[in-house]
């Protein structure tokens, strides 16, 4: 990485130890099936528990909560899609599937041990969900659970392909909560907006699993570190969400008033 590029970092991510958050989350990534397995039994014991309740309003909370995750994903965005646009100008679009200094680049590399960290605080989305009793799909939660096992096990082995998988999160995520927070909020979002959230999260998936094939294409050669475990359960998991996610498109959007309007995916 050259000096000029170094100096766009702000303080606190140049300080940012992530060798120290590498040996963590080495140790503990396992720890990942702990919060899935709390998550899904507040899931499933969340919504016996409200079944004779009335709903909350949680509009307020609700607004903040996402408004919240919106910045950090905007900031997120911006911060690791300047090191991106980085190693897609010096080194080529090959360097950016293959690249690994992500985690360790003096900006990208608190943005990405934030962004596997957060897939945690994140499972608090499903909780608005069951206290205001609004139909919680598999597509919600199925994706938490994945996205938050994934996200530790390939940062643990600092994989390529995980600069492309992080910023393009950040960025639908940037969209995508900016989008809830404005439905909270009680603002009239015209239902285009809500299409293009879902689009982009389709796209997303093509993309990863187009990411997935050619680090699978490069890994036996220099530079481009990947296991062939990695690739299987990133493709198995960006395949199904493109599914999923196709088919929630499908009923929202163009089978007619009988789709899931008003389910929250991700």
């Amino acid at each position: 990485m050259n000096a000029s590029y170094e100096l766009v970092g702000f303080e606190f991510e140049r300080r940012f130890d992530e060798s120290r958050a590498l040996a963590w989350m080495q140790e503990n990534w396992s720890k990942s099936f702990m919060f899935c397995g709390l998550y899904a039994a507040l899931v499933f014991g969340g919504q016996h528990f409200m079944r004779a309740r009335p709903k909350l309003n949680l509009r307020r909370p609700l607004a903040l909560w996402s408004l919240g995750l919106a910045v950090f994903s905007i900031i997120g965005a911006m911060r690791t899609g300047v090191y991106m646009l980085h190693i897609l100008t010096n080194g080529g679009f090959r360097e950016s599937v293959c690249d690994v200094s992500f985690y360790r680049a003096p900006v990208s590399k608190f943005w990405a041990y934030a962004f596997v960290v957060s897939k945690a605080p994140e499972l608090g989305d499903t909780m608005f969900i069951i206290l205001r009793k609004q139909r919680l799909i598999f597509l919600h939660w199925y994706h938490h659970i994945t996205v938050l096992l994934y996200s530790w096990y390939s940062y643990k082995d600092q994989v390529a392909g995980g600069g492309w998988f992080m910023t393009m999160n950040y960025t639908v995520h940037s969209l995508m909560y900016t989008y809830y927070a404005a439905r909270a909020a009680g603002l009239k979002v015209p239902r285009p907006c809500a299409m293009i959230v879902t689009a982009s999260q389709i796209l997303q998936m093509a993309m990863g699993l187009a990411v997935l094939g050619l680090v699978f294409r490069w890994m036996h050669e220099e530079g481009c570190p990947s296991n062939a475990d990695n690739v299987a359960w990133g493709a198995a998991m960006y395949l199904s969400y493109l599914i999923l996610f196709a088919l929630f498109f499908y009923d929202s959007y163009l089978k007619g008033p009988s789709g899931p309007k008003g389910s929250k995916a991700e």
